[in-house]
């Protein structure tokens, strides 16, 4: 029995330590076993179950992750930002004012000498988008200024011609005379999602080529400031001073021209605003091309519908309430009236004020156009002929 029992024994240690070979090999090289069978482990083709709706999600660390700087897309658009300093001289009449309270009630100031001037500098930023020198930047940047410079990435100063100004979506395009300029396209960039990461480029406070990082944390907003409003919103920084920089995404490729941010008084941070590129290069390629923007208009200010205290989510109503009708504007002559519902506009139905300004403004100038809805809760119709928007000094100076 004892060479069968040492025979026995052999074999049970010799088990014993290829047992704990495997244990050890497996937790060092846990695709060995593969390996060994000939097959492939790639961890790019495993993917984790997910909702049929949703795409799979990829194992592989490397897919779907940023990258680990934004260095290159810097590098691609900042040479084409700028710095802008618009000038303006103010004059302001001095006035002697009196000591006694009853006095300066009853007559004010008295006017006394010539008026004073002083020199007022706004900064901002812009975009280079064509090497023959277009230059796009807020129209609140350069309003009213008679002397406009452009600091360019490279240290070199221009002086900037004022091409035209669009007050309604408060985009300005200047043009300066330079070579070898650097230049962003506007034909480019993919669609922007909420949280597509985005970079902030401009000239905040002064401080050139800063750079600030976010992401696009929601699309279509307005403000009720311009007419046409469709912001791409971001907590990507935008201070005073970066005002018509470009708000790129991160291969580089513009995608807005900051804007404006939320005032300080509201207690609010991380919430930035830009105009998408798609609105840019309409104003842009009308202004370049006619001086100014043309569009159709109606004569109406418009207000959301009102949501009563009363009212369901099945019966909120679409459609556009009339807040306001200018004189002498197609709008009066059609019998239009404050209070009236909008539901129709030239035969298609009205979703929101934004949808109906924006087809409003796609008419030419001269187009006859069928308009219905409610007044007092009675359906009524009217018939108009839109004119060319005039310009109505609603000029709004945001912090950006």
């Amino acid at each position: 029995m004892k060479p069968a029992f040492r025979t026995l024994a052999f074999v049970l240690q010799f088990a014993t330590l290829g047992l704990a070979i495997a244990f050890i090999v497996t937790r060092l090289w846990p695709d060995a076993a593969t390996r060994l069978r000939g097959e492939s482990a790639t961890p790019a083709t495993i993917a984790t179950s997910a909702p049929s709706h949703l795409p799979p999600v990829v194992s592989d660390s490397g897919l779907g992750t940023g990258p680990v700087s934004y260095a290159d897309a810097v590098a691609r658009a900042a040479p084409a930002v700028v710095n802008i300093y618009a000038n303006k001289v103010v004059a302001a009449q001095r006035r002697l004012v009196s000591v006694d309270p009853v006095t300066q009630r009853m007559f004010g100031g008295i006017s006394v000498g010539p008026p004073a001037y002083r020199r007022e500098q706004s900064l901002g930023s812009g975009v280079i988008v064509s090497a023959d020198g277009y230059v796009l930047t807020n129209n609140h940047v350069i309003a009213r200024s008679n002397d406009i410079q452009v600091l360019l990435y490279d240290g070199r100063i221009a002086t900037a011609r004022l091409v035209g100004g669009d007050e309604d979506t408060d985009l300005a395009v200047l043009k300066i005379d330079a070579g070898d300029l650097p230049t962003m396209k506007l034909d480019e960039a993919p669609p922007v999602n909420v949280g597509d990461v985005v970079l902030a480029i401009g000239n905040p406070i002064g401080l050139g080529k800063t750079v600030t990082m976010g992401i696009a944390s929601a699309i279509g907003r307005q403000l009720d400031q311009w007419a046409y409003e469709e912001f791409i919103q971001t907590d990507a920084a935008i201070n005073s001073g970066n005002s018509g920089g470009a708000l790129v995404n991160a291969r580089g490729e513009l995608v807005g021209i900051n804007t404006a941010n939320v005032p300080q008084r509201q207690l609010a941070e991380g919430i930035g605003f830009a105009i998408p590129v798609a609105t840019a290069k309409g104003v842009l390629d009308e202004i370049v091309a006619k001086g100014v923007v043309v569009r159709g208009w109606l004569g109406v200010e418009y207000g959301r519908m009102p949501i009563t205290a009363n009212a369901n989510l099945a019966s909120v109503a679409r459609g556009a309430q009339v807040l306001a009708v200018y004189p002498q504007s197609p709008a009066m002559q059609a019998g239009l009236q404050v209070g009236d519902v909008l539901l129709s506009f030239d035969g298609e139905e009205i979703d929101d004020p934004l949808e109906l300004r924006k087809r409003e403004a796609a008419l030419a100038p001269g187009s006859k156009v069928h308009v219905s809805g409610l007044r007092a809760g009675i359906a009524f119709e009217a018939d108009a002929e839109l004119v060319q928007r005039p310009v109505l000094n609603r000029i709004q100076i945001p912090n950006g």
